[in-house]
């Protein structure tokens, strides 16, 4: 595993992203049990059972392979995750996917450190196929065209600028090479749609997560550049499951729990997001 690239120009986390995924360690907890820090992604899941953490793992895991499916074949490729937390998604693109070599990166050293400790001996057969970088996501410590693919997975939702994000995604990438994000957006522009999010979701009130709608994204990616543009919602196969196991530790109408009604009152919905370079290679 390649040593951690440090920038010391890196833009300046905002507050509520620095403490959630720094002190305290967002993480450590057990409705992230795995390691992996997304919300899942649960087709495969009985929801009528009782869950246990396996079945928890399964669902993130599961949401790395449906946006690596997404990203097309990536065996002999160059992989860059944004925002990769402790690494697991690289790890699993590596043991399941065959690229030449993953990078992950993340704008706060703490995740990077925990990173390099949650994949040290994983993966000393091949230590040169993972390597950690800190960047932003408008900030991007890579050269140009270095990538075959950049996925994100559930990070897009801090993105202070995601036309900066989408342009830096199209600058890393090769001619050809595909972006496949996932995350949660509002449904549309509607004004008051952040201040509807504030009062029901405790991570939108503080600032941690950013609402906009997932329209933003799509056309920050056709503005850069990047063709055949195409937003999947798979909400249905995401606020189920999590609120189901969120209900072992807390009640209906917690906050916690209040995604779910989000999602079905309209404000609220998971998406992938692909989009492609324009240039040879675009084979899916």
């Amino acid at each position: 595993m390649a040593d951690e690239t440090r920038r010391d120009d890196c833009p300046a986390m905002r507050p509520a992203v620095r403490e959630t995924y720094g002190p305290a360690d967002l993480s450590g907890l057990q409705i992230f049990a795995g390691g992996f820090i997304n919300f899942g992604y649960w087709q495969a899941v009985d929801l009528d059972l009782p869950l246990d953490e396996a079945q928890r793992i399964r669902s993130q895991e599961d949401l790395y392979r449906l946006v690596l499916d997404t990203a097309g074949a990536l065996r002999g490729q160059r992989v860059l995750e944004v925002g990769c937390g402790l690494g697991m998604g690289c790890a699993l693109t590596l043991r399941e996917y065959a690229p030449a070599e993953v990078t992950g990166m993340d704008i706060h050293p703490e995740q990077l450190r925990r990173a390099r400790a949650a994949q040290a001996g994983l993966l000393g057969r091949e230590p040169e196929r993972l390597r950690f970088v800190q960047g932003a996501a408008e900030q991007m410590p890579s050269a140009a065209g270095e990538f075959d693919a950049v996925i994100s997975v559930e990070a897009a939702q801090h993105f202070p600028d995601l036309v900066a994000f989408a342009a830096e995604t199209a600058r890393v990438l090769r001619p050809g090479g595909r972006a496949a994000v996932t995350s949660f957006f509002t449904v549309d522009d509607a004004p008051g749609r952040p201040g509807e999010l504030a009062k029901l979701l405790e991570t939108f009130a503080d600032g941690l997560d950013i609402a906009r709608p997932v329209a933003a994204l799509a056309q920050a990616f056709t503005a850069a550049g990047l063709t055949q543009v195409r937003v999947e919602s798979i909400g249905s196969q995401v606020w189920p499951g999590w609120d189901s196991w969120l209900s072992r530790w807390w009640a209906p109408g917690t906050w916690p729990r209040n995604f779910l009604p989000a999602y079905r009152s309209g404000l609220l919905d998971y998406y992938v997001v692909t989009a492609v370079k324009e240039g040879a290679d675009q084979s899916p």
